[in-house]
């Protein structure tokens, strides 16, 4: 019998995500949203293709979340963009409220799932969902390195004219301006880039992975990005139901790692069965340490705003 993967949202990460992991085989997925008709005619769209794409693996859609019973991973990407004239303490407000009662209605349904958090901002909603599920922290997630590392593997790849496959790249703190890339962990064939590339086009690099999403955005005018997201995500899915034990950067709830306590941060970890089975922790130079210890106070303070 195949696992079973909840999505909550079908909107284009969520629908994206839940395309990938049946074409892939990875689960059987019940995509889920409160607008009438969307989870259902995206999921038969998707399914109509199976016979082209050659997939078994099962895709339904639901207003309600009784088809997500005894899920394996529940995934929330459920949530409001930020809005011309929003502020942040807005959108942290509203989208708390989305994935509180995301979790409320889907948590119970599923008690052993491991929770990936996908919403905006990421590692606010991360705790909010942390708070409301009582999952322990090894459960409860969130996807944001991999989606950060990936854009600037790709940028590494670009610059260099090699394959995106032996490239490598670390980053580690909050999904946002305050990140922070790794240039010395970043490799490429097991070389650091720091002696391939000049000290110039690497800072260009790290600031374009600083500003991969709004660059997305810009072009998009309308939207945000998906096509990376889903991706990044579906690793992570694969990484648990296969119990791959994938060293992966993802938003972790720290208990005095990195010496950091009770908050979300981007950093290695090992992504197996149980969720979260090792922290992985890594040397960082001083300029490094501040740096994680300013990203760790930005996402505190979104934490003061949380009235979960």
């Amino acid at each position: 019998m195949r696992r079973k993967v909840t999505v909550v949202g079908a909107g284009n990460v969520g629908a994206s995500l839940a395309q990938r992991l049946v074409e892939k085989e990875i689960a059987d997925v019940v995509l889920i949203d409160i607008i009438e008709g969307i989870p259902q005619g995206k999921a038969l769209d998707i399914m109509e293709s199976a016979p082209v794409e050659k997939f078994d693996a099962r895709l339904s859609g639901s207003n309600t979340y009784e088809l997500s019973d005894g899920s394996d991973v529940i995934v929330v990407t459920a949530g409001l963009a930020r809005k011309p004239g929003m502020s942040r303490d807005d959108l942290v407000q509203k989208n708390q409220d989305i994935v509180g009662a995301v979790v409320r209605e889907a948590a119970p349904r599923s008690p052993d799932a491991v929770l990936i958090v996908v919403s905006n901002p990421l590692d606010a909603m991360c705790e909010v969902a942390r708070r409301v599920s009582g999952f322990p922290r090894e459960r409860v997630f969130g996807m944001a390195g991999i989606l950060d590392s990936a854009r600037m593997r790709w940028f590494i790849a670009e610059e260099l004219d090699v394959s995106v496959e032996s490239t490598h790249a670390f980053v580690l703190g909050g999904h946002g301006d305050t990140m922070v890339p790794l240039p010395r962990y970043s490799t490429v064939a097991g070389i650091p880039i720091t002696k391939l590339l000049s000290k110039e086009r690497i800072e260009a690099i790290v600031q374009r992975t600083r500003d991969g999403g709004i660059e997305i955005v810009n072009y998009y005018k309308t939207g945000s990005a998906y096509y990376a997201p889903s991706a990044a995500v579906a690793e992570m899915v694969e990484s648990v139901l296969k119990d791959e034990k994938k060293i992966l950067p993802c938003a972790a709830y720290l208990q005095g790692e990195y010496g950091m306590s009770e908050v979300y941060l981007g950093v290695p970890v090992k992504l197996g069965r149980r969720g979260i089975e090792e922290i992985v922790q890594i040397e960082l130079e001083p300029a490094e340490k501040s740096a994680l210890a300013r990203s760790a106070e930005a996402v505190r303070e979104l934490f003061r705003i949380l009235t979960v």
